[in-house]
């Protein structure tokens, strides 16, 4: 099935509701396990969430690392001003700090010590874009965890994942999370993109039937 894009940016206030009152405790805390059991020098370190949503996963990983500060940019002004408020409200404001921008004209003065990014890749037209602001945004050897949906083989395959993962879900999520899923990337198709950038020391992983995983350390 050949990939079908959705929009770049989830800036419709209904759909940016939906998207932050779903339940994805058990996603959002698993990529935080995974990015806590893989690497165990980020107890300081600042780390840049690409494509931070409302701010949940950042949210969860300060407050399991709390001596950490955590950019995290996202092109969706709802989106930010939903991660400001949960921020605010956690009292976590001085530790995390969320832009409006898009991750294509992000600039860092220093280099991140870690680059995290979850759901964000399937939204992009041109993936090599962002793996390029991976690769320019993070200090030598620091460590890079990205995970996203991943492309079933026909719409009825996806339409399956749907009913399996989110039937108790509302219909506009369920629907953002069909349209997810055909504009998804493949496990080979990561793969490839990693290689052109010279990005091939990090690894590919396809940790169920609707996730691939990239991991490992940028040089």
């Amino acid at each position: 099935m050949d990939r079908i894009l959705e929009p770049e940016v989830m800036d419709d206030p209904e759909q940016v509701l939906a998207y932050a009152q779903a339940n994805f405790e058990a996603e959002n805390q698993g990529f935080v396990d995974r990015f806590l059991e893989l690497y165990d020098d980020v107890d300081e370190a600042h780390i840049l969430d690409l494509g931070c949503g409302p701010g949940d996963i950042p949210l969860r990983l300060i407050r399991q690392r709390p001596a950490c500060r955590i950019t995290g940019i996202d092109a969706s002004a709802p989106m930010i001003d939903w991660a400001k408020r949960m921020a605010q409200e956690a009292g976590q404001q001085d530790r995390l700090t969320f832009l409006c921008q898009k991750f294509q004209d992000l600039s860092l003065d220093v280099p991140a010590d870690a680059v995290i990014s979850n759901s964000l890749v399937h939204h992009v037209p041109n993936p090599l874009r962002f793996w390029y602001a991976v690769k320019t945004s993070l200090k030598s050897g620091g460590p890079v965890l990205v995970m996203d949906l991943m492309r079933p083989e026909s719409e009825e395959a996806a339409r399956n994942l749907v009913e399996r993962y989110a039937s108790d879900a509302p219909a506009r999520l369920r629907q953002d999370f069909f349209n997810s899923l055909l504009a998804a990337f493949t496990e080979d198709e990561v793969a490839a993109q990693l290689a052109e950038l010279n990005l091939s020391r990090l690894m590919v992983d396809v940790p169920d039937d609707r996730h691939w995983v990239v991991y490992g350390r940028v040089y």
